[in-house]
């Protein structure tokens, strides 16, 4: 699984989960010639990049190439069971990485339309979010 090396501040403010707003970067297919682009917004854990990154692979063979564009930086905390209120912030239990709609999470190259197609259609099912199919425009 994906978690950062090393970070700067060991846990962070929540903040607001607004679903406002649209990906400014990342945006378009950059070195593969399909990807899988996000249409809605979400929190995608680092385990899921993990089971997306697994199905892909099943679909490339070894002619195949997969670019995972998206990293899980964001620290989410939880709390013990049965812990009582207040004694501070829990412990970081998983990362999280933040995708707004339009954001390229994956790409795949050396693959036919139709693998493609059925490999990103059935990685779609493993994620928090909708998702589209797109191909890079030469």
């Amino acid at each position: 699984m994906l978690i950062p090396r090393k970070v700067k501040h060991r846990k962070w403010h929540k903040g607001r989960r607004r679903n406002t707003g649209v990906a400014t970067s990342k945006t378009t297919v950059a070195f593969g010639t399909f990807g899988l682009k996000a249409t809605s917004y979400a929190w995608v854990t680092s385990r899921q990049i993990e089971s997306v990154r697994k199905v892909l692979t099943r679909y490339t063979k070894k002619t195949g190439k997969i670019w995972i564009r998206i990293f899980p930086d964001k620290p989410i905390t939880q709390k013990g069971a049965e812990t009582p209120m207040g004694k501070g912030k829990g412990s970081v239990d998983h990362y999280v990485c933040i995708i707004k709609p339009g954001t390229v999470m994956f790409e795949m190259d050396g693959i036919t339309d139709a693998q493609a197609k059925e490999a990103f259609e059935f990685a779609g099912y493993k994620l928090p979010l909708k998702t589209v199919l797109t191909k890079r425009h030469v």
